[in-house]
């Protein structure tokens, strides 16, 4: 049994106060209330009011509320109707206590509350019924005032039907509220309008702080390294373009070196609110967006400043990271950089094809001209490309170029709109076709050697680094003059490139050729060449140092002799008038060392032969025991003065150094004849006149500084008997130029190069024919080469040299060398003398007497004149000039000399005399009555040489 009270049944055991029938039957048709929630019926008339008890009995055992369900309120009394009340007396509380409730108690079993449901309240009842509820209720217990507090929903009847949408509803104030219908169907899944509201301020918050944190998070990066990469530009003294190098066509420059045209075009095309806008215009990503997916176009909807960071600081893939990152950088940048700033970095920066980074770049390769140049109808179109660079190339894809055009007039039509253009002037523009692409020949040719040259002159200077140069955006304006330049890459064509037969003849594949021009007042170099192609050669002819130069050294030991005041063995000064044995295979006399014999060019001797001549025919013999005489050391000290750097290779203080066995540069020897042709002079060559970085930073320049590297008379005595060479000796096709010149031929050991170096007043040049194998780069012998036995240094590279000149110096007028000679220099002794000189005494410069000089008593005819030398004089003809002094009434023919009558004197007394002079591969005797001492037998030979260096 349940420890719960049970109602009581009606007449069961006669105990407790039953309830009338009636009210029994009306009892069971109610249904259940909870007793707590349960207002009293109001009295009967003239009765008293009284009050149900407390329906809810609490479980002792399980100490858990049951589920109670209460009853509907019911409605009040009408007259007469009256409540049976209990007994009376003692057995009232009893009774009052045992009154059964009008709630059914579900099995306490369960164990568990269920549900609770509390009635609906009834109509306000009068304010003495009021009264009786407050006493009532105040009456009740803790427990049961608790759970009168709890309003909870009433729980259907099964049997109750759903209410109609919009029913109302009795509130607890007796008032009507509506009902919320229930959504159904399709209706559920659509958020209502409470759920958007709040998702939108949810969002925005969200989104305010994503962006604050993004713009805290992200910083101005780096720029990439593509963007800071820039092409070298190369110019001609003139500021024409030489060269580019470098991957990458880019050439930075400055606002102010773009024109405003071009400037306002690019804002007409791009981003015609830049200066007032913000970084990000969010109105034109939208509408970019828009128009994109509409199908009008693809298009950005970014502004300059989001275009510029892109192209500059970050990358060009198409995420969803890079854009936001180029909005928050972009922002940043705006805060950090002005609008010219900003905007001279997009013009830097921005495509517009043909391998064009950059305005500069762009208006080069469309227009061949500078940025700053650009009028509005071009500057129109370059600004037209930055959309679509390779489509609006109307030369590479001429099908569109009606779209083009059109892009092209919406750039005008913008520039008339803001204002940037006048309408009239826009009315008369026409199209402006660009020039037909240039196919990038990168550095092929003579740009390649330059280029290398140029970049090493800065680096060797310390000028620029070589990471530096690597990087770029530098503008190097060199000394080299276009037109010389031109013709100095014709004249090896015309006289040697255009000569080879490599197929049939295999001696032609090892020809190479090196030459550069210097202005001997300046040191400027104004031309070089360095092989026939960069791409195919290429090592640079004119800079390489690994052809030893031959004879072509011999003036600098001569200049030193004369510099240093030196003297033969036999203490006589030396002059161009000294004899000098000139016997094949001498030994050199006075050098402490092991023995040394250099042989002269096809063994031949010479006798006693003049310094002057011994030049002429480039005598090995000679020269060696002249650098002997001054001190080969000195002859080394010499050679750096003029120009050889000290650390040329072989360049040792030996008697052998004489003969060229140096390997100095082409461009280290035109530095040092340059210097003779400067009268001492030496101021260091130069390749640069003007450097600048990202268009407006000057890079400084060294400066020049001229010493005196031997002294005039030194110099220019060096250049008189030079001046022979190119008249009489191994050099005659130089006479070519058409103007007084003075040089030197030579020819390496083993004729692997030949060479000649030689200068007017106004330029010295120096042209080297070398010899290398093209596959394994060994040096080789040019015997055979273009069809001849050999290539001397009076054949090719004086040709070249002689029509390089003319045309260099074309327009100019020529003039004589204006020398200062050292004494008894002015006039020329016999070319040899006998080898005995009986009835002289300390004869010395031909002709004197009793070792008193007197220069007068010359013969009337030089032996050597009127015949043509054999050996390897490469064809040239000595003159049939007599020897400076005194001059004969002879002339030549045949080689055969009339005589004359000298007008010179002795000083001792006269003496008739004979003089036969016998010249070796032809004929050139001569009979002269004179007063001159003795009897002189002269010998001349070929070109002297030996021991592998001649001419």
């Amino acid at each position: 049994m349940s420890d719960e009270p049970q109602p009581q049944q009606p007449n069961q055991g006669g105990e407790g106060p039953t309830e009338p029938p009636a009210a029994a039957e009306e009892e069971q048709a109610k249904p259940p209330t909870v007793a707590e929630g349960a207002e009293t019926a109001p009295p009967a008339e003239g009765g008293s009011a009284k009050t149900a008890p407390p329906a809810v009995v609490e479980d002792n055992h399980t100490q858990q509320l049951t589920v109670v369900r209460g009853s509907r309120p019911k409605p009040p009394a009408t007259a007469g109707e009256t409540k049976p009340e209990p007994p009376a007396g003692a057995g009232a509380t009893a009774g009052a206590a045992k009154t059964p409730t009008r709630a059914v108690v579900e099995d306490t079993h369960t164990q568990q509350l269920t549900a609770v449901t509390v009635p609906k309240a009834r109509p306000r009842p009068a304010a003495e019924d009021r009264q009786t509820t407050q006493n009532t209720q105040g009456a009740q217990d803790p427990q049961t005032r608790q759970l009168a507090a709890i309003r909870v929903p009433k729980a259907k009847s099964p049997a109750e039907p759903p209410a109609a949408a919009g029913a109302t509803t009795e509130t607890k104030g007796g008032g009507k509220k509506m009902k919320q219908s229930k959504r159904t169907g399709w209706r559920r899944i659509l958020p209502t309008w409470r759920m958007l509201l709040g998702t939108f301020f949810v969002g925005t918050l969200l989104l305010i702080g994503l962006f604050f944190v993004g713009y805290s998070m992200v910083k101005i990066p780096a720029a990439n390294a593509f963007a800071t990469k820039q092409s070298n530009v190369y110019l001609y003294a003139d500021g024409s373009q030489l060269a580019r190098d470098g991957e990458v066509n880019r050439e930075n420059v400055t606002l102010a070196q773009v024109s405003v045209d071009a400037q306002h075009a690019v804002l007409a095309a791009e981003d015609r609110d830049f200066y007032t806008e913000s970084a990000v215009d969010p109105k034109a990503m939208l509408r970019a967006a828009w128009n994109t997916a509409t199908g009008k176009g693809t298009q950005s909807g970014s502004t300059i400043t989001q275009q510029y960071v892109k192209n500059y600081y970050l990358a060009q893939e198409q995420t969803v990271t890079r854009k936001v990152k180029e909005v928050f950088v972009a922002i940043k940048l705006d805060r950090s950089e002005s609008k010219d700033q900003i905007l001279e970095g997009y013009l830097n920066t921005s495509y517009f094809g043909r391998n064009a980074y950059g305005i500069q770049a762009a208006a080069q390769a469309y227009y061949g001209m500078d940025a700053k140049d650009l009028d509005p109808a071009r500057a129109a179109y370059l600004a037209a490309l930055v959309n679509a660079p390779s489509e609006y190339d109307v030369v590479a894809h001429p099908e569109n170029k009606a779209a083009a055009i059109a892009r092209w007039n919406y750039v005008l039509d913008g520039m008339v709109k803001k204002g940037w253009l006048d309408a009239s002037k826009r009315q008369g523009m026409t199209f402006p076709m660009p020039k037909e692409q240039t196919v990038s020949t990168g550095m092929s040719g003579q740009r390649g050697y330059i280029v290398n040259a140029v970049n090493d002159y800065l680096i060797k200077n310390k000028i620029v680094d070589s990471d530096s140069l690597e990087a770029g955006g530098y503008r190097i304006t060199t000394t080299l003059e276009k037109d010389k330049q031109n013709a100095f890459v014709k004249a090896v064509n015309d006289k040697l490139i255009s000569k080879l037969d490599k197929k049939n003849n295999k001696a032609d594949n090892y020809v190479r050729a090196g030459g550069a021009s210097v202005d001997p007042k300046t040191g400027r170099l104004v031309a070089m060449y360095g092989g026939i192609d960069y791409v195919k050669q290429y090592t640079n002819g004119a800079t390489r140092g690994d052809f030893q130069v031959g004879s072509t050294f011999k003036p600098f030991v001569f200049a030193s002799a004369v510099d240093n005041g030196s003297t033969t063995q036999s203490g006589q000064t030396i002059t161009p008038n000294t004899y000098y044995d000139g016997t094949n295979g001498r030994s050199v006399q006075g050098w402490p060392g092991s023995s040394y014999a250099p042989d002269n060019e096809d063994q031949k001797s010479y006798g006693q032969i003049t310094v002057r001549k011994a030049t002429d025919l480039s005598v090995n013999s000679v020269y060696a025991q002249m650098a002997v005489d001054v001190g080969p050391s000195k002859v080394k000290q010499t050679a750096v003065g003029l120009g050889i750097p000290s650390d040329t290779k072989d360049l040792q203080p030996y008697p052998s150094i004489a003969l060229g066995t140096a390997t100095a540069s082409v461009l280290d020897m035109a530095e040092a004849y340059a210097t003779l042709a400067n009268h001492g002079k030496h101021g260091t060559y130069t390749m640069i006149d003007k450097i600048t970085k990202d268009g407006t930073q000057e890079i400084k320049l060294p400066e020049s500084k001229t010493t005196q590297a031997v002294s005039r008379q030194a110099a220019d005595t060096t250049t008189s008997i030079l001046q022979s060479v190119v008249d009489n000796g191994t050099a005659t096709a130089a006479q070519a130029a058409g103007r007084p010149a003075a040089g030197k031929t030579g020819t390496a050991e083993e004729d692997t190069a030949a060479w000649f170096a030689g200068y007017t007043p106004d330029l010295a040049t120096v042209v080297s024919v070398m010899g290398q194998d093209p596959v394994t780069a060994a040096h080789k012998s040019l015997y055979k080469a273009l069809g001849l036995p050999r290539i001397n240094g009076g054949g090719a590279p004086t040709e070249i040299w002689a029509q390089y000149t003319k045309a260099a110096l074309k327009g100019t007028a020529p003039f004589a060398f204006d020398l200062d000679l050292q004494a008894g220099a002015e006039t020329q002794a016999p070319a040899t003398q006998p080898a005995t000189q009986p009835g002289t005494g300390g004869q010395d410069n031909g002709g004197t007497t009793g070792g008193d000089q007197n220069n007068g008593g010359t013969t009337g005819g030089d032996q050597n004149n009127g015949g043509t030398t054999g050996g390897a004089n490469n064809g040239g003809t000595t003159d049939g000039s007599t020897t400076s002094g005194s001059t004969t009434s002879g002339t030549t023919t045949s080689g055969t000399t009339t005589p004359g009558t000298s007008s010179g004197t002795t000083t001792s007394g006269t003496d008739s005399g004979t003089t036969t002079g016998t010249t070796t591969d032809g004929t050139s005797t001569g009979t002269t009555t004179g007063t001159d001492t003795g009897t002189t037998t002269g010998t001349t030979a070929g070109d002297g040489g030996g021991f592998g260096f001649v001419q």
